[in-house]
């Protein structure tokens, strides 16, 4: 007898550019639901094309929340803030009988919502309470970070100074709990180790620490095809009026320090959205009073450079939180059989690959259905399924070693970080240009032989004027 799932919800994960709000949409429209957003830089008013804003049109009618709702001059929202409103929205959902659907690339936000918090059994801690209960955290970030290291040096020395949202948080869970978040980890960590295999049967019932029955569809798009994508995404941004907005910002930011007599901390916020500062130098040569247009058009074209290769590296960022983090937690949730992995690498193929599959799966999950195997979708989910195996290095304090990069200033924590950043095209781009200048400065020192020469040339002269002067004397 089918088992339908009580409070059902279905999370649409994946990189930046894959497709997940078609994919939500389509849903939507489907199985009568509505879409709830969990990007963080969705949630700002206006600006549609910095932060990648799906159009009225491409919602079909769909109703949206958390999209669009917060000020320019709000702080981006703590996890706790957004758990809270995501919470209230699914409820308001479902009070009118439709089917919450959850979708965005911050899937720090989302795997807050769709697991109890894993601080929850802390003593004193309400895992929704507003972030605004904590004044300090919504301070400028160094005024954060100097509080974290008084009181947790260990999670301070873990994160890079402009990591804001890293920062917060760890401090967020001192505040709420009174112990370090570093110590708060590593007890987690403990209690983990001893629970039984997730394919173990309790007595009790289920493992689960899920808050809600929910179907994950993960929508995957292989890295180099992702990559043109996303590079060709930054140029009809440009075409859209990504430049217009980038002076609207600008507009605004000159008001509010002209108003407040302070200047807007550009290190968190809606000034986190890429694009911003990759075109900062542009903007300011735009200032000068007779710019040269050659200059002019090579920091525009250096600015679409920068900001694909931020794109790019940020889709890179969510594919290892999925697939490190994400997936873990599923697995020891004893959940890994409710995560489907959908293709979007081939869009001649969406449908047949994607849309299909999706609905296919959450028809059986909404009636409570037995699930096909996820592995059986494609090879790619089959392989991709497969948590990696360093989830551990980003929450055990044992294995963290701070490395900055000389070269670049970039700060590494842990072994896998400083590797990767090592291999990294802006590392060794850095690297180039350093041995460059390093040589130009060697081939511009004179040679030895020209240094001996110059010396004799000097003494001559100087023996010369020495003679010329006695010879003035005896006359």
């Amino acid at each position: 007898m089918a088992h339908v799932p009580f409070q059902p919800l279905v999370a649409v994960v994946g990189a930046t550019g894959t497709g997940k709000s078609d994919l939500a949409v389509d849903l939507a429209r489907r199985f009568d639901g509505e879409i709830i957003n969990g990007d963080a830089m969705q949630l700002y008013e206006g600006l549609p094309i910095i932060t990648n804003k799906i159009t009225p049109e491409e919602m079909k009618n769909v109703p949206h929340h958390l999209l669009g709702c917060i000020g320019l001059r709000e702080e981006t929202w703590t996890v706790g803030r957004f758990v809270k409103r995501a919470l209230s929205a699914i409820e308001e959902i479902r009070v009118r009988g439709k089917l919450p659907i959850l979708v965005g690339g911050t899937h720090y936000y989302t795997q807050s919502l769709l697991f109890h918090d894993a601080l929850s059994s802390e003593p004193g801690l309400n895992t929704e309470q507003n972030g605004d209960q904590f004044p300090i955290l919504e301070e400028p970030t160094e005024t954060i970070l100097a509080k974290l290291k008084e009181v947790d040096p260990t999670m301070a020395e873990r994160w890079h100074p402009n990591e804001r949202r890293k920062i917060q948080r760890s401090l967020e869970i001192f505040l709420k709990t009174g112990k370090p978040a570093s110590q708060v980890y590593s007890e987690q960590r403990l209690r983990t180790e001893r629970l039984p295999a997730a394919s173990d049967k309790l007595a009790t019932g289920s493992m689960t620490s899920m808050r809600f029955a929910t179907l994950i569809l993960w929508v995957h798009a292989e890295k180099e095809i992702l990559n043109q994508r996303l590079d060709r995404r930054v140029d009809k941004m440009l075409e859209r009026g990504l430049l217009d907005e980038l002076e609207m910002l600008a507009r605004f930011k000159q008001e509010h320090d002209a108003k407040s007599g302070t200047t807007v901390d550009q290190s968190r916020g809606i000034w986190m959205s890429i694009g911003y500062k990759e075109f900062l130098d542009y903007r300011k040569a735009l200032t000068e009073p007779e710019p040269s247009a050659t200059d002019l058009q090579q920091l525009k074209t250096k600015g679409i450079e920068k900001t694909q290769s931020a794109t790019r590296q940020y889709a890179n960022r969510q594919l290892k939180w999925i697939r490190i983090k994400l997936l873990n937690a599923l697995i020891r949730a004893g959940q890994q059989s409710n995560v489907f992995l959908v293709d979007g690498t081939d869009l001649t193929k969406w449908e047949e690959n994607v849309v299909q599959p999706a609905l296919r799966v959450t028809e059986q999950f909404l009636a409570g259905q037995k699930l096909p195997s996820p592995s059986s979708f494609s090879s790619t989910a089959a392989e991709m399924l497969q948590p990696k195996r360093s989830y551990d290095l980003g929450q055990r304090p044992d294995l963290w070693q701070r490395r900055v990069c000389a070269t670049c200033g970039t700060v590494a924590v842990t072994e896998n970080d400083w590797a990767l950043h090592v291999k990294s095209r802006g590392h060794r781009r850095a690297v180039g240009i350093e041995k460059k200048k390093k040589n130009n400065q060697e081939a511009a020192k004179p040679s030895l032989k020209e240094l001996q020469r110059d010396l004799i040339d000097v003494l001559e002269d100087h023996v010369h004027t020495f003679l010329e002067y006695e010879a003035m004397r005896s006359d």
